[in-house]
């Protein structure tokens, strides 16, 4: 019985997510690639995803921010979002691994509380936007997999399709393009249940040329630890997941007033998850909580996801 059989590369990265970077915000999220649910495909067909994601977190202290062209503080943003994906993994074979595409519509809700800085004076301000977020596409994902051994690379591409004006506190678009290209590293044991995986990313955007702001590039790292154990007609999962993420190059730009403006974030929290498997028919649902544990020059808070992939 095949016990790790789903692969979602940067399935929700179409979602904003809240990190440094122009308006505290980017188009990775931590959680987002880091288990068994997430891994680059290895069987042909084609795979459907329902994910959802909520995001509230606070800005600490003084911490300033750019959110559309406007100098915020003590700012306060909740995102909630659902995705449906496709993904199709072809029956040839590229320099002997699996190559697949895939796209993902993001459905979102953001909120956003702050205060806005100008020269009159300080002034508490909310704003509010919904709808369809950036969409990804995803034209390459290639998988390698040898024994209990899995390798997988993919490249992401995020494009400004959400709605985006600058003035504006709410935004559930970016207007911007990101490239992400990840690496993926796992083991699955199917004798004894054991399963750890890693991924390894490069967020690079492109300027946002409503406010001349180009946001610096963000590494990404995450991992995963899971023990699969028999449950009813399938099996179930419990597991642990750790994150971090280092902006590595400036904010630029005439738009980037706050400077280099180079942030970072720790997390770590548990995951669960319940696999069933038939001849015709694979699928998985995972839920996890990610709490951000030490952070920098972004807004801090709790993670939470709920994802359900199918396999044809």
């Amino acid at each position: 019985m095949r016990l790790f059989l789903f692969g979602i590369a940067l399935s929700l990265a179409a979602i904003t997510a809240v990190s440094a970077e122009e308006a505290g915000s980017g188009h990775y999220i931590p959680g987002v690639s880091a288990t068994l649910i997430d891994l680059q495909p290895t069987e042909p067909g084609f795979i459907a995803a329902v994910n959802a994601f909520h995001y509230h977190g606070d800005a600490e202290g003084s911490l300033q921010v750019l959110d559309g062209g406007l100098l915020t503080n003590g700012l306060d943003a909740e995102v909630s979002a659902v995705t449906i994906g496709g993904f199709y993994t072809f029956d040839e074979k590229i320099a002997n691994a699996f190559v697949s595409v895939g796209m993902v519509v993001p459905f979102m809700d953001l909120k956003v509380d702050a205060t806005v800085r100008t020269p009159f004076g300080d002034f508490p301000a909310t704003d509010s936007d919904s709808g369809i977020g950036d969409i990804t596409l995803i034209p390459a994902m290639l998988a390698w997999k040898t024994g209990n051994m899995r390798v997988g690379v993919s490249l992401p591409v995020t494009l400004p399709t959400g709605s985006y004006k600058p003035g504006r506190l709410a935004n559930i678009g970016k207007n911007y393009l990101t490239v992400d290209p990840t690496v993926a590293v796992s083991y699955s044991n199917p004798t004894n249940g054991f399963n750890a995986s890693g991924f390894v990313g490069l967020t690079m955007n492109t300027e946002n040329t409503a406010t001349n702001y180009q946001s610096g590039s963000l590494l990404h790292m995450e991992g995963s630890v899971q023990q699969l154990l028999p449950l009813g007609p399938g099996y179930v999962g419990i597991g642990a997941e750790a994150f971090y993420l280092q902006q590595v190059t400036d904010d630029e730009g005439a738009g980037a007033r706050l400077g280099a403006f180079r942030g970072h974030s720790l997390g770590i929290g548990p995951v669960a998850t319940y696999l069933l498997a038939t001849e015709k028919v694979s699928a998985m649902i995972e839920a996890k909580w990610l709490p951000e544990l030490a952070v920098k020059n972004r807004v801090q808070g709790d993670f939470f996801w709920l994802k359900g992939v199918i396999q044809f």
